[in-house]
């Protein structure tokens, strides 16, 4: 594997890894049920480029685990949208995955600054 090769298949697994934790802070966020294009424009794609496409099935996975509910309601501009909000599940999951990404981003930032503490990780 040459080093773009590797660098695009770490950038896809650092982007898959995200994607959920980023959408379910965005509707927890929200005092109001969301839909997908409504999502996508509050992601800075400079930060994270995901594209309408690749958000559904994302939003789908987070709904059959409980962690989304969504509804569909018509619309006056268009077909109806899926409307999705964050479940009490989903909330307690992500105070979780805050957590684990907190810690993660802890320790990655302070071995790639060379300033690795091991008990100021813990």
């Amino acid at each position: 594997m040459n080093s773009d090769e590797a660098n695009k298949k770490f950038l896809k697994e650092l982007k898959s890894g995200t994607v959920s934790l980023v959408l379910l802070g965005i509707l927890e966020g929200s005092d109001e049920p969301m839909y997908g294009y409504q999502i996508t424009k509050e992601i800075d794609p400079e930060l994270l480029d995901i594209k309408q496409g690749a958000l559904y099935p994302v939003l789908r996975s987070l709904e059959r685990s409980g962690l989304l509910s969504s509804a569909v309601e018509p619309s006056t501009t268009g077909p109806p949208r899926r409307y999705y909000r964050i479940t009490e599940t989903g909330r307690e999951t992500l105070a979780s995955w805050r957590s684990a990404w907190e810690n993660t981003t802890r320790l990655v930032d302070s071995v790639l600054k060379g300033t690795r503490d091991v008990e100021e990780n813990r």
